[in-house]
Parts: structure tokens; C-alpha cells; sequence
């Protein structure tokens, strides 16, 4: 979107307060991203019925669910545009700040059911420049019980491998060096188009450009994790020792009635076959605490999958009752209080894997990228604290480690590689020297 109204002449600013128009890009997945979309809306709400902005303009889930209730409950919104109208963002905001929108219809932009996925050529990057995130896909087949996103954003559409690669040499190209792939669901990569998964290929492709340094995958569904897809990740250097496996419960009991399609052996198979064949494997996963039906018995079984696989990184989300999905009709509900409960216990035991785990790593060295440094933690005579990450931490959901000890004359830049020793742990973060012995050729 920003890249579209970039090519029209329109610029962005930081300062709220400076905005002439605001687009506010929502989430509608669970009840917290609802409430915080909502809030986000309103804030802006006074400073357009002032006359203060020329547009307040509502994209993304939750204008694409709830399009009609927002023009009706919040008449300071001029326009709500669906996930799949995107393409329609520039043109929407100039009517909008034109005063050209002032039917109902017309202030609702909504797009194809199930477009054809796209790269997006024109993009404006902001994440800082040295990482990026690449959309491989759009969409779900899995319709868990749980979920909403099938409804919302459609069926499983592949982007075509030829604009995946071009898009990501036009990246790194322009400085990009970690690329993270994302989608709904990435392990099904290419199975609209090609008719196989071709996640595997993609990868490979991805890994022949020179400049891109590491390849993160986020969203694999467990099921769908393949010896192809373990050899690669096992043979490429670039591709980050690191995957994203949501698996939701440790009940098979659940795990039926969540509409998943693995059980619990297979989850402790896969985990097992995936630490063998690439050693020094870091595993993400979710889990949902609370879910329709779950028994203490449940929860226990959970807890034991948390104590017997060590996932490095876990999230615990208690459950979200979302209209228009099956579970939605269940009755048998936890209270919000025995939800938060075992969340809690859930979490404070993975506190104890973690701490465990991380313990290990003290006195090993492992490559790492600059974040930025901490400028008020400057030491007069050992030089800043850097902020770095390794990788076995994506941007935004993981730790850093804090780079003590640097000489001023070094003067790291963020996005560079450096090579560190694990000195010490902090809660979910490390500590860390420069190891001037095996430092990274980057």
C-alpha cells in the first residue's frame, strides 16, 4: 500500500500530528487485535470530525469482516477497503481527502473473493533496511475450528516463483540481507500453481542470491514438513537454523476437535526427526490454553509435550471466541479465569526451558546481527551496548542478545554480522563479547 501511494506523489511522516490523512491497517484474529484496531480508529476520530484530517481510512481484517459496522458505528471513517482492494488504496484516499465518498456504497471498497496472488514490485521498506519479509502466499485451506482467517482472506493462492525471486533480488539489492518468508501457511507453497509443494525449490532459488545472508522461515504447519523441505534446510547455509511450527495443543483429544491435522506422536516424531537431521535446530511454536472442551487432563497433557521437547520459543495465546467458526458453536467453554490460569502455568514453564536451554549456549559463539546500540548504557571505559540477534531470534517475537564490551573505534552499524561469545542470560535475552577470534567475514 505504501509503495502504491508513494508512485501517486504521496509522502509519510512519523508524527501523527503532521498527517494529513491516516490509514490505519487492522487485525481481526482474536479479541485483543479487535480491541487495539478499534482504539486505533478512535484516537484519530476527533481530529477528523475537526476537519484536522482530510481522511481516516480503514484497511486490512478487520475492515474487510466488519465493513458495514464500521460506517455505521464510526462516522468519522470515510472509507473501509478489504484485504483484496489493496490495489485501490491511492485511489480511495484521494476521493477520500477530495470529499468524493459520501455514500454508504461507495465508501465500502472490497475486491475479488480470491484474487491471483501478486508480488508487490512497489514497496517502501520499514523495518529499518536490513530485514524484510516476503509474502509467499495468501490465504488458508486448513479451516481449523478455531479460525477465522479462510473467511477473511480466502483460499490458498501461491505467488508465482518467478516474482518471489525477482522480488527478493530487488531487496537485497537494495541492502535487504535476512529475508523472512511469511504467508498463512508457508509448507504448502506452490501447491495451487504447480501442484506440489515447491517451498523447497523456492528456497533454493532464494538462497542463490548473493547478498542475502539469512533465509527465516515463520508459519510451517507440522504436517506438511517434508524430508525435501528438511534436506534444504539442512544443506543451505543461508537458510536460518530456525522454524516457526505452530502446533496448538498437546491433547489429541483437542487437537481433533481444533480440526488439526497431526496428533501428538507425529508432533513428537517431527520434532525428534528435525533435531537429528539439523543439528542446533531453534523451535518456535503456539499453543492455545483454554480451548472449548479442555479438561485439566488436557492442559496436563500440554504441559508434558512443553517438558518433553524443550520447544526453545513458545507463545501461549488463551482462547478467542470467533464468530462465524465452528467453535464458536461450542458450549463447553473455560472461564476466562481457568483460561488465564493455564497460560500462566504454561508460560512459567517454558520461563524454566528456556533459562535451561540458554544456559547452554554460555561460552559458545554464534554469528549475530546489529540492531542498534543503547546509547544511554555507554560505558565511559568499555565502550555502548549493542542490541543484536542471533539466529534463533526473529524480529519483534524473540530475544536479543546485548552486546557488551565493544571499542568505541568499532562502531558497529545495524545490519552488520558479527561473530559473538555468550557471556551470561537475562530472562529471555543473552549476553554477549565480540569473539575477534572467528569474527564473520561480513
Amino acid at each position: 500500500m505504501l509503495g502504491k501511494l508513494r508512485s501517486r506523489g504521496h509522502t509519510f511522516t512519523d508524527e501523527e500530528e503532521q498527517a494529513e490523512a491516516v490509514i490505519v491497517n487492522t487485525c481481526c484474529f482474536i479479541d485483543a487485535a479487535k480491541e487495539e484496531s478499534i482504539e486505533e480508529i478512535l484516537s484519530f476520530e476527533e481530529r477528523r470530525k475537526s476537519g484536522e484530517l482530510k481522511a481516516l481510512i480503514v484497511t486490512g481484517c478487520l475492515a474487510e469482516r466488519y465493513r458495514a459496522e464500521i460506517i455505521k458505528e464510526i462516522p468519522a471513517v470515510d472509507a473501509v477497503v478489504g484485504v483484496t482492494a489493496i490495489d485501490r488504496i491511492a485511489e480511495v484516499l484521494e476521493q477520500a481527502a477530495g470529499g468524493r465518498l459520501t455514500g454508504k456504497q461507495e465508501r465500502v471498497v472490497i475486491g475479488e473473493k480470491d484474487p491471483p496472488g501478486h508480488g508487490n514490485a512497489e514497496r517502501v521498506l520499514t523495518t529499518g533496511g536490513h530485514y524484510e519479509f516476503l509474502k509467499i502466499a495468501e490465504g488458508c485451506d486448513k479451516h481449523c475450528t478455531y479460525c477465522v482467517i479462510p473467511k477473511i482472506r480466502g483460499s490458498y493462492r501461491s505467488v508465482p516463483m518467478e516474482e518471489l525471486v525477482a522480488e527478493a533480488q530487488k531487496l537485497a539489492d537494495g541492502g535487504v540481507t535476512e529475508l523472512i518468508l511469511v504467508a498463512q501457511e508457508t509448507t504448502r507453497y506452490g501447491v495451487d500453481l504447480y501442484g506440489e509443494k515447491r517451498l523447497p525449490a523456492l528456497l533454493k532459488a532464494l538462497c542463490a542470491i548473493d547478498t542475502l545472508h539469512w533465509i527465516r522461515l515463520l508459519y510451517c504447519y507440522p504436517e506438511e514438513i517434508d524430508d525435501a523441505l528438511i534436506d534444504v534446510i539442512a544443506s543451505e547455509k543461508k537458510i536460518c537454523r530456525y522454524l516457526d511450527i505452530p502446533i496448538q495443543s498437546g491433547s489429541d483429544r483437542i487437537l481433533k476437535r481444533m480440526g488439526r491435522r497431526v496428533n501428538r506422536a507425529q508432533i513428537i516424531e517431527l520434532v525428534d526427526r528435525l533435531r537429528t537431521r539439523i543439528p542446533g535446530l531453534c523451535i518456535r511454536t503456539t499453543l492455545i490454553a483454554g480451548f472449548p472442551g479442555e479438561t485439566a487432563a488436557d492442559q496436563r497433557e500440554s504441559m508434558d509435550l512443553v517438558r518433553t521437547l524443550r520447544f526453545d520459543r513458545l507463545g501461549v495465546f488463551t482462547y478467542s471466541r470467533e464468530e462465524g467458526t465452528p467453535a464458536a458453536g461450542f458450549s463447553d467453554l473455560v472461564t476466562a479465569r481457568v483460561m488465564k490460569t493455564r497460560r500462566t502455568k504454561l508460560m512459567k514453564l517454558q520461563q524454566e526451558v528456556v533459562r535451561e536451554t540458554a544456559e547452554t549456549l554460555v561460552g559458545t559463539t554464534m554469528e549475530a546481527v546489529i540492531e542498534g546500540r543503547i546509547a544511554e548504557d555507554c560505558d565511559p571505559e568499555n565502550g555502548p551496548v549493542y542490541i543484536a540477534r542471533t539466529e534463533r531470534d526473529a524480529p519483534d517475537v524473540d530475544g536479543y542478545l546485548f552486546l557488551e564490551g565493544v571499542p568505541r573505534s568499532r562502531d558497529l552499524l545495524s545490519g552488520s554480522f558479527v561473530r559473538v561469545r555468550v557471556t551470561g542470560v537475562n530472562g529471555y535475552d543473552l549476553t554477549g563479547v565480540l569473539d575477534d577470534e572467528n569474527e564473520s567475514a561480513e
